[in-house]
């Protein structure tokens, strides 16, 4: 991806969490379809794929 300059943390719960990978996966899909690059949209993908639940960041912090 890009340098980015900033960045932005949200909070969502499962649902909204599913809503953001559907999304983004139609999106790829989409992309495929139309023989656009898919890289920026899988790098968004993978990040919302992984992002950790409050109470993983939470012990996280705490094992530091």
């Amino acid at each position: 991806g890009t340098l980015m300059t900033e960045r932005r943390v949200i909070e969502v719960d499962d649902f909204q969490h599913r809503v953001m990978m559907e999304a983004l996966a139609d999106r790829r899909n989409d992309f495929i379809a139309e023989n656009k690059p898919t890289e920026d949209v899988n790098e968004v993908l993978l990040k919302v794929i992984d992002a950790p639940t409050k109470k993983n960041r939470k012990r996280d912090r705490e094992a530091r």
